[in-house]
């Protein structure tokens, strides 16, 4: 009997050793493949981002004194959702990856100013007060970053609504709760930001008031590339450096479509021949001919279209479409590196971990799981036991 007692206890023993294995290997496989995923990953993907060199040429000659560069992110359509259409999962998944990526691309990067091209959120057009208070507190939660690092938004059709739905009331809540100004200057850059939903150019009170500000701007930079020429019509006060400005707006200025753009977060094949609606998914061609005029930009950065694409307008003047930021809207987002000068500029592009690689990890993952949950019960194959058992003696032979 003693016997009996000893054996079913050594026979407990040994079960109770084994499953304990077993949840420990488990444990340790499920927190290695989360940290890796949600964490890790991103690290691994941005680290191999690099800012490009941009040729610096000489301020002063007497102090060899060189042209500062500016280091600045440029990034699209982060879409945050609303209470209405968006899902709870679907806003943890996507939000947790926009935030680790931003906040690994400041770590790692370390950007003096990051600009966001417009449809910060997804519900701004028509979101209530409360809604929209929660929407812009989850936003500076996910893009903090320190105090050194500037951080300027534009709106989009999603942010303000689309022309038809444009209020004062929405444009003045979303200028309130980023600061937002058209013309900023850092290191002798200029920006203009331009509230592209307002371009419409039908008179409309909002419209009219953009235009006049844009019309300010542009004598503002006609004066300063004017400067020791005693231009008369120029007001006395601090003018702005003697460079033509970069163009950021939501929309892109006007092409017909697609159909030229290329690279790997090009719009797909199915929509790259798909005729471009001014007003809605492009400015209108009057629109982009006055912005082209007025503000004789040397560069424009616009988002809108969820894909990339690169555009030579009217005098040579290029135009960077900007890839959305989130998952939800493409499985390889990205965004722009720019190192800049008064004089001249360098993009590069940096990819965040594509979204089917992570599925694919997780997948990997539950399918070792799986196994070893089969092989601890003794559930495989009858063929992949005997060979296993096999193996076993061959290694103690």
């Amino acid at each position: 009997m003693a016997m009996i007692r000893w054996g079913l206890g050594r026979l407990t023993l040994h079960l109770l050793k084994r499953r304990s294995s077993l949840f420990l290997k488990l444990t340790a496989i499920v927190l290695a493949v989360l940290f890796f995923c949600e964490f890790l990953i991103y690290y691994v993907v941005i680290f191999r981002c690099n800012w490009p060199e941009v040729k610096t040429r000489a301020r002063d000659q007497a102090r060899q004194t060189l042209d500062p560069v500016l280091r600045a992110m440029f990034l699209a359509d982060t879409h945050l959702l609303g209470e209405v259409t968006g899902h709870w999962f679907d806003k943890l998944r996507r939000e947790w990856q926009m935030e680790r990526a931003f906040q690994t691309a400041l770590w790692l990067l370390q950007p003096e100013v990051v600009f966001i091209l417009g449809d910060i959120f997804d519900e701004g057009k028509w979101s209530m007060p409360q809604a929209w208070a929660d929407d812009v507190e989850r936003f500076q939660k996910m893009f903090r970053h320190p105090s050194h690092v500037q951080l300027k938004v534009v709106a989009g059709n999603h942010d303000i609504g689309f022309h038809y739905r444009m209020t004062r009331y929405k444009v003045k809540r979303f200028e309130r709760a980023f600061n937002c100004e058209m013309l900023f200057s850092w290191k002798g850059v200029n920006f203009v930001m331009v509230n592209s939903v307002a371009l419409e150019g039908d008179g409309c009170t909002i419209c009219s008031k953009a235009e006049e500000e844009l019309m300010d701007i542009s004598r503002k930079l006609n004066c300063s590339r004017q400067q020791g020429q005693g231009a008369s019509h120029c007001a006395a006060g601090q003018p702005l450096p003697a460079s033509a400005p970069i163009l950021l707006q939501h929309y892109p200025l006007y092409r017909r479509s697609d159909a030229n753009c290329s690279g790997d977060d090009a719009a797909p094949p199915e929509e790259k021949n798909v005729p471009f609606k001014e007003r809605y998914d492009v400015l209108s061609q009057e629109a982009s001919q006055k912005l082209l005029w007025w503000l004789r930009p040397r560069l424009v950065l616009s988002g809108h279209t969820h894909s990339a694409c690169e555009v030579l307008h009217q005098g040579g003047v290029p135009e960077i479409s900007v890839p959305s930021f989130n998952w939800r809207n493409r499985n390889n987002p990205s965004f722009i590196m720019g190192s800049i000068t008064s004089s001249d500029y360098a993009l590069s592009k940096c990819y965040l971990p594509y979204e089917d690689t992570v599925l694919s990890m997780y997948c990997g993952a539950a399918g070792l799981l799986v196994i070893l949950l089969l092989a601890h019960f003794e559930l495989l194959a009858p063929r992949f036991l005997f060979g296993r058992h096999l193996s076993r003696m061959h290694t103690v032979r």
